[in-house]
């Protein structure tokens, strides 16, 4: 109660007093900066300013502002300027009293400076510049939130009051109020660039644009069992790219009508070419189809045969080798400085049949232009003597005033050839929206002519743009080369002149060191790991071939799949690159075990030799030789092949053919032994897996046995047949002697016979033929007849 009493009646303490003040000031605190305001934003708007709006900082509007379309890109005296586009209230409140004005802002004299607008393009802090009047706006009764609405704006460009040749601020606005904040204020704006030149430089800029067709990779190792060798895709997707409205054709259809210097990779020429013909698309693990998109392969070809006619060509090595990856992470390995030469060697027999023009090859182009004496020393390995550098990697440090010329010489007799980094990078990220493309086209333009004015001497500039655009980005690119060969301070030059224009002398040429490659394309490499796989399938595969009879069969698609396994295309998809590796070597495996040795059983040996048949089976199309087949015993002791420890015969097998070879073994001792059956290249290289079998020997087996036994039933017969032959010529004899006592007394004296030959007249038949046979030496017959009781001659028991 004293307490109450004291506040209520009694005078307040100092310190009560201070803290009421306090409270007052911070409850009149919104109102005091609502009254400031309004001064503030007609004052920021007098000035060509905005107020700072948004306080969490991004410093973005609740209206977005895009503008679809500015034409024309480059306007002359007496054209009329064309703005289109679209507002979207994205607050929670009604817009009112709404209307979209141009602005044309300061003049910008440095290419940073357009950097920096292009990082606030949206951005309502910083200025925007003085609203072009009159009736050169559109309004709006209401923005309803979430709602789009259209705009065109139509202004005389000398209503823009221009001024001198430079690079303007140009900037679409929206003004309105909300319930909120009742006055009108700027709620969106979209910042761009208004190059304006119109009359004929005195000096042009030289401007090489490359023009890049590269794809992924699509066809496998793979191809069909017959003559003809159908190639087989990975996926149907190079049609979807080739196709009408596909990417790839965009970009035929976009490049035919410009002045550029295509660059090509000739895996998506060969790729392209085989889809002309029969083909299959994997369609699982094991399972493929028949591809159906002959005619618009056909037709991509033919349209581009007719778009390079006179234009240059550049012919990347085949597959675009990551020669980064490979100078990194790849030339440790064995042989695989060896792949990029194949892969660039194999480039004018791919190029110049498909397309009819004699390509240019002597170039390397690292992925996104960052070099270092490494990749230079991997990228002219090859044979080229012509690096695609790019300005972000190798930096001028001799503070010129200028931009300078591409051609950069840095040692060795090889040419940098350095692109610009804002004009290469200018149509990077997601241009699949119309702002986002004219954006990047009136920043292309306006870097391009803030380049040119940096300096009255000639220079070259070479623009080197992402490897694979995508549909809008080839768009975006397309546009604004044709606004630049219609403008007035640059024309076109091939990469080749370019190339070779004369050095400025005050550009650096001094190759920044490894330790300046960016961290984030280091780590999008191909791992050491990839290319040891590789350099092990292509181990492989010389075993391989060195038994075909048509090894280019094998070695063609087998080497361009190593060619594949090494492309640039596989950054920043490692799953799928290490698979596709893994499936060429898998079908290496599967092609060379249709060369193999026909598994045996175990094998009897009686006796104490035989001959033991080993079968080659060739499954594949085309005949194999210059092998060498080797039987080997792992205990010679007991069981010796060909009187050694092994014994080797050369091997020829005709295609879809089978090949019995057959060795000779000698058996030692009885018992169980080992034998051991090998494939072997001629230089003594293991080919296949080995077959391995058991071979029991034992000296008298139960075949034995018979034939000797055999034999001794013919002894015992032979005797009994001796013993009733002399019976029966004893009872003969004594009959005859009975009868014939007394004629034989008196014809003795005068026919002295002898007995044997009384027996021969009476039978008629020669004694001795009747004699039992005598058992004195019977081992010739017997043993004849032992070696060999089947009558079929093979001695197949000794």
């Amino acid at each position: 109660m004293a307490e109450a009493a004291d506040f209520q009646g009694t005078t307040p303490s100092p310190a009560r007093r201070w803290l009421r003040r306090t409270g007052a000031l911070l409850a009149a605190a919104p109102l005091l900066a609502g009254l400031l305001q309004l001064p503030s934003a007609a004052s920021a708007e007098a000035a060509g300013q905005t107020s700072v709006k948004n306080a969490s900082g991004s410093g973005s509007g609740s209206v977005a502002v895009a503008v679809d379309s500015l034409t024309p890109n480059l306007p002359r005296e007496g054209d009329t300027l064309t703005v289109s586009g679209t507002v979207t209230n994205n607050g929670r409140q009604t817009v009112t009293g709404a209307h979209v004005g141009l602005r044309l802002g300061p003049k910008l004299a440095t290419r940073s400076a357009i950097d920096d607008t292009t990082a606030g393009a949206d951005s309502l802090r910083g200025a925007t510049g003085t609203e072009v009047g009159g009736k050169y706006v559109q309004k709006f009764s209401k923005l309803t939130p979430g709602v789009a609405q259209q705009f065109s704006i139509s202004v005389p460009v000398d209503k823009l009051d221009l001024g001198s040749d430079g690079i303007y601020q140009f900037a679409v606005s929206l003004n309105g109020q909300t319930s909120a904040e009742p006055w009108e204020q700027v709620l969106g704006i979209e910042r761009t660039f208004l190059p304006w030149q119109p009359q004929e430089a005195d000096t042009k800029t030289k401007t090489t644009f490359l023009w890049p067709l590269i794809s992924t990779v699509h066809m496998t190792a793979q191809t069909g069992s017959n003559e003809q060798q159908t190639p087989v895709f990975l996926n149907d997707d190079l049609a979807k790219e080739i196709a009408p409205g596909g990417r790839l054709d965009e970009m035929l259809s976009l490049g035919k009508d410009l002045d550029v210097t295509w660059v090509i990779d000739p895996d998506l020429l060969a790729s392209v070419d085989a889809m002309t013909r029969s083909y299959r698309v994997r369609t699982g693990d094991n399972a493929t189809a028949p591809g159906t998109h002959q005619a618009v392969a056909k037709q991509w070809l033919a349209d581009l045969q007719s778009a390079v006619a006179d234009k240059e060509v550049v012919a990347l090595p085949f597959a675009d080798p990551d020669v980064a990856s490979l100078a990194h992470n790849g030339t440790s390995v064995t042989g695989s400085l060896s792949h990029l030469k194949d892969a660039t060697d194999v480039v004018a027999n791919t190029v110049e049949p498909i397309l009819h023009v004699k390509p240019v090859t002597d170039f390397a182009w690292p992925v996104d232009g960052a070099v270092d004496p490494s990749i230079v020393k991997v990228a002219t390995s090859a044979g080229a003597d012509q690096v695609i550098a790019r300005s972000d990697s190798l930096q001028e440090t001799g503070n010129l005033p200028y931009t300078p010329s591409a051609a950069r010489p840095i040692g060795g007799g090889t040419t940098a050839v350095v692109a610009d980094a804002r004009l290469s990078t200018a149509f990077q990220g997601d241009l699949t929206n119309a702002s986002a493309g004219t954006l990047a086209v009136q920043r292309f333009l306006a870097q391009s002519l803030a380049l040119e004015r940096q300096s009255d001497k000639q220079r070259s500039i070479v623009v080197a743009p992402q490897r694979m655009p995508t549909t809008g980005q080839a768009q975006s690119m397309a546009a604004a080369i044709t606004a630049l060969e219609g403008g007035t301070w640059s024309e076109a030059q091939q990469l080749t002149s370019a190339a070779k224009s004369k050095p400025d002398p005050g550009a650096t040429t001094k190759v920044p060191p490894a330790t300046a490659y960016p961290s984030s394309l280091r780590k999008q490499e191909l791992p050491r790991s990839a290319f040891e796989a590789i350099a092990a399938t292509q181990d492989k595969l010389d075993n391989f071939t060195e038994v075909l009879s048509k090894e280019s069969r094998v070695v063609t698609p087998f080497g361009r799949a190593t060619n594949r396994g090494m492309s640039t295309s596989w950054r920043g998809r490692p799953e799928a690159a290490q698979s596709f590796r893994t499936n060429v070597e898998d079908h290496l495996n599967v092609l060379a075990d249709q060369v193999k040795l026909i598994d045996k059983s175990p094998t009897k040996l009686s006796g104490r030799s035989a001959t033991i048949p080993v079968t080659v089976q060739n499954n594949l199309v085309q005949g194999v030789g210059h092998l060498v087949l080797r039987l080997s015993s792992t205990n010679p002791t007991r069981l010796q092949v060909g009187g050694h420890a092994y014994d080797e015969q050369r091997v020829t097998v005709s295609g879809g053919h089978a090949q019995t070879v057959k060795f000779t073994t000698s058996a030692k001792a009885n018992g169980q032994a080992t034998l051991v059956a090998q494939l072997y290249t001629e230089d003594g290289q293991e080919y296949g897996q080995p077959v391995t079998f058991d071979v029991k020997v034992t000296e008298f087996t139960a075949t034995v046995m018979l034939v000797i036994g055999g034999g001794f039933l013919l002894l015992v017969l032979a005797g009994f047949r001796m013993y009733t032959q002399r019976k029966r010529a004893a009872a003969r004899e004594a009959e005859e002697d009975g009868p014939d006592e007394a004629g034989e007394a008196a014809d003795g004296p005068e026919n002295p016979e002898d007995p044997n030959d009384r027996l021969t007249e009476e039978s008629g038949t020669d004694a001795r033929a009747d004699e039992p046979e005598q058992p004195s030496d019977p081992t010739p017959d017997t043993a004849s007849e032992s070696a060999d009781p089947s009558g079929t001659g093979e001695r197949v028991d000794r």
